[in-house]
């Protein structure tokens, strides 16, 4: 058979995507690993709108349970299997996943990102006990406590500016000089519970139970540093989930798909995408769920009026 719509990708957009593909009535193939999108480590989630605190681990068994609410007869999961390939074959295409294929008359990547990871001793031992790569998940739990950010970029000031809003101090660690927008920079700088701190080697997180301090190399004068912290959030970038489609779609040059985001079509008629692995300004799970639903109500125009 040929299906409406393939949707890859469990997380918040894919979910968002499979309401609306359920309501509409649009035959679809929903292909996913698993439900666990990049906050399902969060303990606490407080800005999925209309939940005023979830954890990560809830809001995915909340989002795989709407979805199938209403996906009888109309949506076939094919779960624990990831997407390897699409290709063009006449007006359709073919998913390839590691367990079968799928013909589909429109395809929907909701694939996500996942985040590099910071690689020194101590970062792995303490993921979710102090150290986490989510700010706006995570701030709010660090309140009057002294953090550090790891990580020069827009990013990295921009998670720090939000984390001055609850914590006792916030110290940001780059590697080299500063990346962010001048102006970010500036303003950021300008509240006084914040430090910036150049040419800085991450070296190692401590603790006991939880992050107790963090170590960085000052190159300037080559010696070690310990920061007294109960948090560190890192943002050293991630990495879209788009391999599948390198020889397929327009992705810029950190692997994003690129999308117009009036109707979130990619470079390639009959493909959308939505989300972490877009070339969307900002990622989040609200934006997430947007993106896909904005890039369902196309699909459907798209299908019925083709």
């Amino acid at each position: 058979m040929i299906y409406d719509l393939t949707i890859i990708g469990g997380g918040p957009g894919g979910a968002a995507a499979g309401v609306y593909a359920s309501r509409k009535r649009l035959k679809t193939v929903f292909i996913t690993k698993d439900w666990l999108g990049q906050s399902n480590v969060s303990e606490k989630i407080e800005n999925w709108v209309g939940t005023i605190a979830i954890s990560g681990l809830e809001l995915s068994h909340s989002l795989e349970k709407h979805v199938k609410a209403y996906a009888e007869g109309i949506i076939d999961f094919k779960e624990n299997e990831g997407c390897t390939r699409i290709e063009k074959k006449g007006d359709s295409f073919v998913v390839t996943t590691n367990k079968g294929s799928y013909e589909t008359k429109t395809v929907l990547i909701t694939s996500g990102s996942r985040r590099r990871a910071l690689e020194i001793p101590g970062a792995a031992e303490y993921e979710n006990k102090g150290l986490t790569y989510c700010a706006t998940c995570d701030g709010p739990l660090y309140s009057d406590q002294d953090v550090v950010v790891v990580g020069g970029g827009n990013a990295g000031f921009e998670s720090a500016a939000q984390l001055l809003a609850y914590c006792k101090s916030v110290t940001l660690l780059s590697r080299s000089d500063f990346k962010a927008d001048p102006g970010t920079i500036e303003k950021v700088l300008q509240n006084p519970k914040m430090k910036a701190i150049a040419n800085a080697i991450p070296k190692a997180v401590k603790g006991d139970t939880f992050v107790t301090s963090f170590i960085y190399t000052d190159t300037a004068s080559n010696t070690d540093i310990e920061l007294p912290v109960t948090g560190v959030f890192v943002e050293v970038g991630s990495i879209p989930n788009t391999d599948f489609v390198a020889d397929l779609v327009q992705r810029d040059k950190y692997n994003h798909i690129v999308v117009d985001p009036r109707t979130q079509m990619t470079s390639v008629p009959g493909i959308w995408a939505a989300g972490d692995a877009t070339d969307g300004l900002y990622h989040q799970n609200n934006i997430a769920a947007g993106d896909a639903v904005k890039a369902l109500e196309d699909i459907y125009l798209y299908i019925h009026t083709k």
